[in-house]
């Protein structure tokens, strides 16, 4: 029997686009697999869409939060029930390709890894592809990471057999970094798979958008997660910023327009 995968969905105020997103998942050529979604505490019909989806599909389950707790606590909720080997992520306004399990799952057997990622286009608020597609290196360690994102969280999958049950942090942002820097502290590296597997929605009023926005949680990841002093934070921001805005942008590729 297929190895079970726990994709971990945390949904808030997503009524325009979690419909999709299910849809992505069921759409798998791999199909044993659980969703497991915990919802934010939504004020608008996201709740409705979710219970529609779980009465069609037993594959698919949900947890509402007592409180508006924020992206963290909602992975962390939904990993700690989690009952598969292998570990997925999808945000309730972002997709995969039709065959992204199954190519990560092979990926990771047939090499014997235990931490991969794949590349992924960007699409509009609408879901129009941009001509946008994210690649990485080939590989990236724990050093790597320390001072850049390499891993879009949508495209990440673990085999927890091989790293182990996990916790997430429970901040509101950059909680899949620390996630990612924990994994590679027991790992030496995670493996990219060098095509686009996934689709990452931008243009909408999403809690992963502004990445300059971002920068205050990176000080917090360098002296939280890090427990760096406030002088060796700054080097570690600035080294973050060279990277982002110097090395990063060569791995951003604008596509053809078909």
């Amino acid at each position: 029997m297929r190895p079970l995968v726990s994709i971990i969905m945390p949904a808030y105020n997503a009524e325009k686009y979690i419909g999709e997103a299910i849809l992505s998942v069921q759409n798998q050529t791999f199909t044993n697999w659980e969703l497991l979604i915990v919802e934010d505490v939504s004020t608008d019909n996201t709740v409705e869409i979710i219970k529609t989806a779980c009465a069609k599909d037993i594959r698919i389950s949900f947890q509402q939060l007592g409180q508006n707790s924020g992206t963290g606590v909602a992975r962390n909720t939904a990993l700690q029930i989690s009952r598969g080997r292998y570990i997925a992520f999808l945000d309730a306004d972002d997709l995969w390709r039709n065959d992204k399990l199954e190519t990560q799952i092979n990926f990771l057997q047939s090499n014997n890894f235990a931490f991969c990622f794949s590349y992924y286009d960007i699409i509009s608020a609408e879901g129009v592809v941009t001509g946008t597609q994210v690649t990485a290196p080939e590989s990236v360690t724990f050093s790597n990471m320390f001072s850049c994102n390499w891993i879009g969280n949508l495209t990440a999958m673990y085999d927890s057999d091989k790293v182990g049950k996990l916790t997430i942090d429970s901040a509101r942002k950059r909680q899949d970094w620390n996630l990612w820097l924990t994994i590679l502290r027991k790992v030496d590296k995670a493996h990219a798979i060098p095509e686009s597997l996934a689709y990452y929605r931008r243009g909408n009023p999403s809690v992963s958008s502004g990445k300059i926005a971002l920068l205050k949680h990176n000080d917090l990841v360098y002296r939280k997660f890090h427990q760096l002093h406030i002088v060796a934070s700054i080097a570690s921001m600035f080294l973050f910023l060279c990277v982002h805005f110097v090395i990063k942008p060569s791995y951003i590729r604008k596509l053809p327009q078909k």
